[in-house]
């Protein structure tokens, strides 16, 4: 698997990739190819469940409640403790700003496309690289539900097929390392969504796609704090 590199769009333009031939895509699609579905995370999922705004914020709740307890301790009083926790919440609040910052930022500069050829992934911030992933070299897929509809689509490569994990973050599955995989994050009514790329995978390849609870036991990704999870697609 190959990516297509693009460098950022120049200034004076309405947004940084108006030089997309076609919304999402390097590259017109060939005659006959069509989209099927299009979109992007959810920020404030990929806030919460990639960027781990909530925990962060619980985190440093935690230091900003010692530094008072802290100062209480040594004989400070209420406004001692008030100073510790003053000093320190600017600080806390400029982290919480930055990775919610990067979690919008990964979103609005993220675009995912699916075809009834192909999956395209454009991601990166500084600099755009689109994944072309045919529905032919995908051996499965999965898919890790949340209770608000939200999910995580991971793809599993064939064997000898492999972009590098760093290239993909935080567009692949969590801690997959040997053998990476691409994961469309966070997508709204990712159900629905995996249906349409189990039936795309179906038509391409001619195989049965087996339906998600027919695996459920064999081959499902392990499940998650937010959600449950299960295959999308996997052949018969």
């Amino acid at each position: 698997m190959k990516a297509v590199v693009r460098e950022p769009a120049g200034a004076g333009r309405r947004h940084e990739h108006e030089f997309e031939p076609q919304f999402g895509l390097p590259e017109k699609l060939p005659e006959g190819e069509r989209i099927l579905w299009q979109g992007a995370p959810d920020w404030r999922a990929m806030a919460l469940r990639v960027f781990h705004l909530r925990k962060l914020a619980v985190y440093f709740g935690v230091i900003l409640a010692l530094r008072a307890a802290n100062a209480l301790y040594d004989g400070g009083g209420a406004l001692a403790a008030a100073k510790s926790v003053a000093i320190a919440l600017p600080w806390c609040l400029l982290a919480l700003a930055l990775f919610a910052g990067l979690a919008w930022l990964s979103t609005r500069t993220t675009a995912y496309t699916l075809t009834d050829r192909r999956v395209v992934m454009r991601v990166g911030i500084v600099l755009s690289l689109t994944f072309n992933l045919p529905l032919r070299r995908l051996e499965g897929a999965g898919l890790r539900l949340g209770a608000d509809g939200v999910g995580d689509i991971p793809l599993q490569l064939l064997r000898g097929e492999r972009i590098a994990y760093l290239h993909l973050w935080p567009h692949a599955r969590p801690w997959q390392l040997k053998q990476p995989e691409p994961m469309l994050r966070c997508v709204p009514e990712a159900e629905a969504v995996a249906q349409r790329l189990r039936d795309a995978w179906a038509a391409c390849t001619g195989v049965a796609a087996v339906p998600a609870a027919a695996q459920a036991q064999a081959s499902a990704t392990p499940p998650t704090t937010h959600g449950h999870a299960q295959p999308a697609l996997a052949g018969r």
